[in-house]
This record gives structure tokens, C-alpha cells and sequence, in this order.
């Protein structure tokens, strides 16, 4: 008995999640969230797998699947986020749907939603109002706003700081 005890805690303490030397961080298969702190691990813990964040949760990285009403990383991180909210504080690669999509580092992928906002984006941005410091792609939107821009914005009111065709111009403004 006493052994079946121990192999079932092994195998759940490896399901779990093993530590890895970045830090100290654990890296996990899956997180549930109701509202940070209240979710199954600390919001140190790197997530490989699926993530659902209830009302609010929080983590280091993810690889893989973000699905929740507010959704914050702090680390580097890659895959599908879908939220209302989509927070990341480094950078992010993939898919971010949602009503407010915000990465404050550098952006490769698709963003989706009412407003999209990152320091540096590579790749599409759709949403009522996109903005960026430092764009290459395709912006399309209501508002499209970019510092700099290699690329084509496609909107009612596209700017571009420097460079681009015009500062200000509706329907397209571009710079290559």
C-alpha cells in the first residue's frame, strides 16, 4: 500500500510540474485561476500548456493556450491568448483575441480586438484602434496609430509619426 501511495504521489508531483533552473520557476501543465492569488499556482510559475483564468490570473510565461476574462503575463511568452483582457509585460508570439490586447514589449503575430496596443509589432493588427511605437505589417482599423511603420495601415483616420506617405491620411497611409 505504502508503495502505491508513493508511485501516485510521484506521478502527480511530475503532472504538476518539475522546477527548472531559470530562477527557480517551476514550469507547469495547467493553470486555473478564480482571481491572483487564488489559483493553483504562484503567479511566479511558468504555464507550458493550458491556462483559464476565471476572473483575473497571473504568470510568469505561457507556452500554449490563455483562456480567461483578464489574462497577465509578465515574462516573454507564445501561443493563443482569448480574454477580454490580455495583459503582457514582456513580449508575446501568436494569437491575441480580445477586447483590450496590450504587450509591452515586442508583438509577432496576430492581434485581435477593440483596441490594440504594443511597443513593437511585427505582423497584423485588427481592432478598432491599434497603436504601436514601432510597427512592421499590416494595421487595420478604425484608429491606426504608429510611431514608426514599415508597412500599410488601412483605416478612417491612419497616422504615422515619421515617415509614411502623409502624417495623417483616411482610408490608407503607408511607409516603407
Amino acid at each position: 500500500m505504502k508503495r502505491k501511495l508513493l508511485m501516485i504521489l510521484i506521478l502527480v508531483s511530475a503532472a504538476l510540474g518539475t522546477t527548472s533552473g531559470i530562477a527557480g520557476a517551476a514550469h507547469r501543465p495547467i493553470q486555473i485561476a478564480l482571481v491572483n492569488p487564488v489559483q493553483i499556482f504562484p503567479e511566479s510559475d511558468n504555464i507550458t500548456g493550458i491556462r483559464i483564468d476565471l476572473i483575473y490570473g497571473k504568470n510568469a510565461s505561457l507556452t500554449g493556450l490563455d483562456l480567461g476574462l483578464a489574462n497577465h503575463l509578465t515574462g516573454n511568452s507564445m501561443g493563443v491568448q482569448w480574454g477580454a483582457v490580455n495583459l503582457d509585460d514582456a513580449g508575446f508570439t501568436g494569437w491575441q483575441d480580445g477586447w483590450v490586447n496590450i504587450t509591452k514589449g515586442k508583438f509577432q503575430g496576430l492581434q485581435m480586438g477593440l483596441v490594440n496596443s504594443t511597443q513593437e509589432g511585427v505582423g497584423l493588427d485588427w481592432g478598432f484602434i491599434n497603436y504601436s511605437q514601432d510597427f512592421n505589417g499590416l494595421m487595420i482599423g478604425f484608429v491606426n496609430y504608429a510611431a514608426r511603420l514599415k508597412g500599410i495601415q488601412i483605416g478612417l483616420v491612419n497616422i504615422i509619426r515619421q515617415g509614411g506617405f502623409l502624417p495623417v491620411f483616411p482610408i490608407v497611409n503607408w511607409s516603407f
